[in-house]
C-alpha cells in the first residue's frame, strides 16, 4: 500500500477524530439504540433507524480513519529546506490581479483550501513542487490559464 504524507497537525486531527468517534460517540449511539429497542416494533421506530443509520456512519469513519492512519507517513516540514516541496509554506502573488497569498502544501486528508492549506494532488501544488523564490509557474484551472510568481518558501 502507498503511504499517505501528512503533517503531523493533519495526523494529530485524525487521531483525535478516532478517539472521539470510539469514547464518545460509539458508547452514546449504542445508548441510543437500546433506548430505541424500548419503544416496540422496530419495523415502524423512526428513531431505531435513525440511530442504526448514525451507528453504521459512525462504524465506517472508524474504519477510514483507521486505514488512513495505518498508511499515514508523517512528515516534520521543520527537518527541510530548498525547493518547494511537501510541507512548505509558499508565498505567491497572481501575475495578472496582484493577488499576494499563502498555502502550505498538505496532504489530501487535511487540505483545506479556506485555511491556506493546499492539496498536494491540486494543480496549483503539483506546478509549485520543486520550483523556487523567484520562479513563475503556469497553472492550468477550470477558469482558464493563471500565472504566478513565487514570492517565498518557507518550512515551519
Amino acid at each position: 500500500m502507498e503511504k499517505i504524507p501528512m503533517t503531523r497537525r493533519g495526523f494529530t486531527a485524525l487521531d483525535e477524530e478516532l478517539k472521539i468517534l470510539k469514547t464518545v460517540d460509539r458508547p452514546a449511539i449504542i445508548c441510543d439504540i437500546a433506548e430505541a429497542r424500548e419503544h416496540g416494533d422496530l419495523s415502524e421506530n423512526a428513531e431505531y433507524h435513525a440511530a442504526r443509520e448514525k451507528q453504521s456512519f459512525i462504524e465506517g469513519r472508524i474504519k477510514e480513519l483507521e486505514g488512513l492512519l495505518s498508511l499515514a507517513e508523517v512528515i516534520d516540514p521543520t527537518r527541510l529546506s530548498g525547493s518547494i516541496k511537501f510541507g512548505a509554506t509558499v508565498t505567491i502573488v497572481d501575475e495578472d490581479s496582484g493577488d499576494e497569498k499563502t498555502y502550505q502544501i498538505v496532504g489530501e486528508t487535511e487540505a483545506d483550501i479556506e485555511s491556506g492549506l493546499l492539496n498536494i494532488r491540486s494543480p496549483l501544488a503539483r506546478a509549485l513542487i520543486g520550483k523556487e523564490d523567484g520562479d513563475s509557474v503556469d497553472v492550468k484551472t477550470p477558469g482558464g490559464a493563471k500565472s504566478y510568481e513565487i514570492l517565498s518558501v518557507r518550512y515551519i
